[in-house]
């Protein structure tokens, strides 16, 4: 009944990734062509746990590599989102994904360089290649280096991610697809306006599932203005991450069954025959968070922000936890490290962070009322 609603286009029961794979798994790509769906099933193909999965240069079916991972024990595996562990072998056991091979899979993970990095690419039966590089995972250096980007416009994993396009154009000569999720769909667009012409040339489509943007001079780059035509950037209509930084690129607004962060949860999103449920613009929450976080930054310079987001995670290290689940057991072990760790902080390191951080609760404050004044002279 779930599929038939799917089929005629009742969108009061919408439907997610799963039932497009029951309505269109059984169909080759060659019969129905890529679209924005298989993308959006692709980028998050790039969080599956295939360390014990795949050799590097192993080129492995999807049908494959999800019987190997039913063969092993997943209560063993870095498993990052409950809904994954069904979606492996739903894709594997469909045609449209199933035939589809995989091949150079690299994780790269450095505290030094605070950098997590992860890609796969994925050899499709139209002789295409879509390269999905994995976003932000649970450890608390995947965290680090996100924050970064409010300070760096390279950071190391952009930098990877750059290195593995121009590996895979290299290996293989086909058309290339690019995407991700999160800070992966971030990598995604970084890679393609620093890739060098001729690998520009094979790239049909970059696709960005709500991840961020870049810091101005990324942003006002020749390279970057000539390759945002390529670019499809999709967010949920609470979106919070797709809205950090600055966007040049036209955006797509999809639902999400979702509300506020959870929205960034593409399980949540919606979607009817091989599209999304398009809404016309993200809500006025979505609008409230991105000023204020953007004003917030503007008035923080480049090295305030650094030291600040550096103290911070020197606070949370101090628990010697590597993901945010170890911050999670223990917990109240793990919160009187933390609070000693602060005690241990310089004064003037203590008031910077105080002044950083009351400085975006006024921003909040501010814009709260602003929005109130404003519905106040709709209404009246």
């Amino acid at each position: 009944m779930i599929l038939l609603r799917y089929i005629k286009g009742d969108k009061k029961n919408m439907a997610n990734i799963f039932d497009y794979i029951m309505w269109r798994g059984d169909i080759s790509l060659l019969k129905d062509k890529f679209n924005e769906i298989d993308n959006l099933i692709l980028s998050r193909f790039s969080y599956f746990p295939f360390d014990e999965l795949i050799q590097e240069n192993e080129v492995v079916t999807i049908k494959e590599l999800s019987d190997r991972f039913l063969r092993k024990d997943i209560n063993e595996m870095p498993i990052l989102w409950e809904d994954d562990i069904k979606l492996f072998p739903t894709m594997g056991f469909s045609r449209r994904f199933g035939e589809m091979k995989a091949t150079k899979y690299v994780k790269n993970m450095s505290l030094e360089q605070e950098k997590q990095f992860s890609a796969i690419s994925v050899i499709m039966p139209d002789d295409t290649i879509y390269i999905s590089y994995r976003g932000t995972d649970n450890t608390i250096l995947g965290w680090k280096e996100d924050l970064n980007m409010t300070f760096k416009s390279h950071i190391p994993s952009q930098i990877d991610g750059l290195k593995y396009l121009e590996y895979i154009a290299n290996k293989y000569p086909n058309k290339l697809r690019l995407g991700g999720h999160s800070k992966g769909g971030n990598i995604a667009v970084y890679a393609s306006i620093f890739a060098n012409k001729d690998t520009k040339n094979r790239i049909i489509n970059i696709y960005n599932n709500d991840g961020p943007g870049f810091n101005d001079d990324i942003i006002k780059t020749k390279e970057y203005k000539e390759i945002i035509k390529k670019v499809s950037t999709y967010i949920p209509q609470d979106s919070i991450f797709g809205r950090l930084l600055n966007h040049k690129e036209k955006y797509t607004v999809v639902k999400s069954v979702q509300r506020g962060i959870m929205q960034h949860d593409l399980y949540s999103w919606q979607l009817l025959g091989n599209e999304f449920i398009y809404l016309k613009e993200v809500t006025n929450g979505s609008k409230f968070i991105d000023k204020s976080i953007k004003t917030w930054l503007e008035q923080i310079d480049l090295e305030k922000r650094e030291q600040v987001i550096d103290i911070i995670f020197q606070i949370i290290n101090s628990t010697k936890a590597e993901t945010f689940s170890d911050l999670r057991n223990n917990w109240f072990l793990n919160a009187r490290t933390l609070l000693n760790s602060y005690k241990m902080i310089d004064p003037e390191n203590k008031k910077m962070i105080l002044e950083t951080l009351s400085a975006l609760f006024k921003i909040v404050k501010d814009n709260f009322f602003e929005e109130h004044r404003n519905k106040r002279k709709k209404l009246n």
